[in-house]
């Protein structure tokens, strides 16, 4: 008899399903198979721990009973968490987008017994409304189209398949020069927001990428037009309700264009994303704002989400007890209960705190406020210094409520990304003991999550509770390299365990990368391993998501990678795979703007190589140099032999300083009045 077999995941997000009626399986072959068997078409549910409308479609479809049983009778039921098997979300939502529907989730997908998709959507409503019909009218369509119509289902498997390989295929192209990247960024400058920040429209996400793209276009051209849009935004996004005033942090998007009301989940990529570019923009603009929301992002990071092996977690849900944003909002009379009446009164005009709220939660029709200063009331340091006061009380009365659910699942490639941001935030803003929660997680990680395979280093996805996602995305590789380089390049301390020099374990990393995910014709990367077994399709996509795609970041680790060890594998690594993107990233540039990115360090960038004793006070200066426009390599006993450009004796020497673009270095530079005269021009 077919049971919910979820009670045995070790994903948060399927342990939420294992009490379903619903007969739930993992994705496997087995499962799969008992579809064949059957002959039935298998109803794949995609989603994540902390997605708001993914728990909607739980509640109302897969906990009631009647639409359970019409799911076990027609179909065979497969969960998959999205950020466990995201190799497994990229296939279908892929196959979505080839039918014209955007993207989401929970994304539902219909699929034969051999996992080749044929139809789907993201949320269906239980009951029929606004001209869509209910979720059991479907599920009796689809199944009577499956049983009856066979020729259909082929053709719609055959149609999506030609789309989904269709895509990878490339057509020669020009090269991306400076002048093309000046012409995208002219292009893109229209659709920024200028009112509110962000691009125009709504719902609306931070896009790192983009405001990066924007920062290299202002220091490339020296136009500092590109510049504020990026400014606007991040101070927005500051004052905003997606960023938590009382908690510290930042939710996944807003729904409307003001940055007011967000979808309240936090994820750790999209904070690691914003910690690094506030960063960025900080060391050029010191606007003291974007180190706030630096610091708050960090608040947030230790108090909620480092785990005690010292990796982070994955994410915290939108909801609790069941409402949206029940956690974070307040109305008037829960802010009198724990401040002062004065401060009541000067705390609501700060933050818009209204007496009949600022917003209307959708399920329930509540009305509560999302605390936020986008009125942009300006206010003095004692003002300030009041209205933090307030916040710490505030939080502490916040933290005796029921707190969203954190999906404390560690996953490689996001801990990567956090691990890179604390590493340059902590040069940044002076803050040594950020560089301690960067070390302590890159060590969990590659202690616990990877494997020596003959002379591989191969790194898993996600890891709980003594599970663990074998094998890794490239994404893990990509991420992780890029954390390693960071690390490298900070001057942050090795400990005894693995004991191993930075930039030996990306370089490592860097061989398996290349090894179990690249195409030997274009370079270019899979998600999954060549070695997954379960993957239908293998595709080569290179847009970016809500993180950076694993083909852009990489194409970054590999320019290091060539500089620091001047070995010409990578330098060709970085050529294939260049010539491989272009294409795409022609077509369509702002999808691809981590790899854009990536082209403009290739072309403007400089390498700062230092080496020699006493180079502690060249260090700190070129640190403070934005990573926009260089490479630092420090040469010494550990790193010297990885470099064919420098022989060991020049460590011995006086600190010193070379400049490089391209193939030309300058002469030693031993003078720090020199080097920033240098670093001005």
């Amino acid at each position: 008899m077919s049971v919910n077999e979820l009670t045995s995941a070790a994903s948060p997000y399927l342990l939420q399903h294992k009490d379903n009626p619903v007969h739930w399986r993992e994705w496997s072959p087995r499962a799969l198979a008992e579809a064949e068997t059957a002959g039935k078409p298998v109803l794949l549910s995609i989603g994540y721990a902390a997605c708001h409308w993914c728990h909607v479609m739980a509640h109302e479809s897969f906990e009631d009973e009647s639409t359970a049983a019409l799911m076990n009778e027609l179909f065979v039921n497969i969960k998959v968490d999205r950020e466990e098997r995201p190799d497994i979300d990229q296939i279908y939502m892929g196959a979505l987008h080839a039918l014209g529907q955007p993207g989401g989730w929970p994304l539902t997908m219909f699929v034969t017994p051999v996992g080749e998709p044929f139809w789907g959507g993201t949320y269906f409503p239980k009951e029929a409304s606004h001209g869509r019909p209910s979720f059991k009218q479907l599920l009796q369509e689809v199944a009577r189209v499956f049983r009856e119509s066979p020729d259909r289902i082929s053709s719609n498997t055959n149609a999506l398949k030609k789309a989904l390989t269709e895509r990878e295929k490339m057509e020669g192209g020009a090269t991306i020069a400076n002048s093309i990247l000046d012409e995208f960024a002219k292009r893109l400058y229209p659709h920024m927001d200028m009112t509110n920040g962000g691009m125009q429209g709504a719902p609306k996400f931070p896009n790192t990428q983009i405001l990066e793209f924007f920062l290299r276009a202002a220091k490339r051209t020296n136009d500092k037009t590109f510049l504020a849009p990026v400014l606007l935004t991040l101070t927005k996004l500051y004052e905003g309700g997606i960023h938590d005033h009382v908690g510290g942090g930042f939710s996944r998007y807003s729904v409307d264009e003001r940055w007011h009301v967000p979808h309240f989940e936090k994820m750790l990529y999209d904070n690691a994303q914003l910690l690094e570019v506030y960063a960025t923009a900080w060391q050029i603009d010191r606007n003291p704002v974007y180190r706030s929301a630096a610091e708050s992002i960090v608040v947030w990071l230790k108090r909620e989400m480092i785990e005690p092996c010292g990796a982070f977690s994955a994410s915290q849900d939108a909801d609790s007890e069941g409402v949206e944003g029940k956690y974070y909002c307040w109305t008037q009379q829960e802010i009198a209960a724990v401040i002062s009446p004065s401060d009541a009164l000067l705390f609501n005009r700060y933050y818009d705190v209204q007496a009949d709220g600022n917003w209307q939660e959708l399920h329930t029709g509540a009305r509560t406020n999302v605390l936020n200063r986008l009125q942009g009331i300006p206010a003095d340091a004692a003002v300030e210094a009041r209205l933090t006061s307030m916040r710490q009380e505030l939080l502490q009365s916040r933290n005796h409520r029921v707190p969203p659910l954190r999906d404390d699942k560690i996953l490689a490639d996001w801990n990567g990304l956090m691990i890179a941001a604390l590493a340059r935030a902590s040069t940044v803003f002076n803050e040594p003991e950020w560089m301690d929660f960067a070390t302590a997680s890159f060590h969990s990680v590659i202690d616990s999550m990877t494997r020596v395979t003959g002379l591989s280093l191969r790194i898993g996805h996600s890891r709980r509770e003594g599970r663990l996602v074998w094998p890794g995305m490239s994404s893990d590789y990509a991420y992780m390299i890029r954390a390693a380089l960071m690390l490298n390049e900070n001057g942050a301390p090795i400990p005894e365990s693995p004991g191993k020099p930075y930039l030996e374990i990306a370089i490592c990393l860097a061989r398996a990368l290349i090894e179990f995910h690249a195409d030997p014709k274009s370079g270019l990367l899979s998600l999954p391993s060549k070695d997954a077994a379960d993957i239908i399709y293998r595709t080569y996509t290179t847009q970016d998501d809500a993180t950076p795609n694993p083909n852009g970041v990489f194409l970054q680790t590999l320019q290091i990678l060539a500089s620091v060890t001047g070995d010409p594998f990578y330098t060709d690594q970085c050529n294939l795979m260049v010539s491989s993107i272009n294409t795409f990233a022609l077509k369509n540039p702002f999808g691809h703007a981590s790899f854009l990115n990536a082209m403009d360090s290739r072309l403007n960038s400089f390498e700062a190589l230092v080496l020699g004793v006493g180079r502690t006070e060249f260090l700190s200066l070129l640190r403070q140099e934005p990573l926009l426009s260089r490479f630092i390599i420090e040469l010494d006993e550990t790193t010297i032999n990885q470099s064919q450009r420098f022989n060991a004796r020049m460590t011995e020497q006086k600190a010193s300083v070379f400049i490089c673009k391209g193939e030309v270095c300058s002469l030693p530079v031993t003078e720090t009045h020199t080097l920033r005269d240098a670093l001005s021009k």
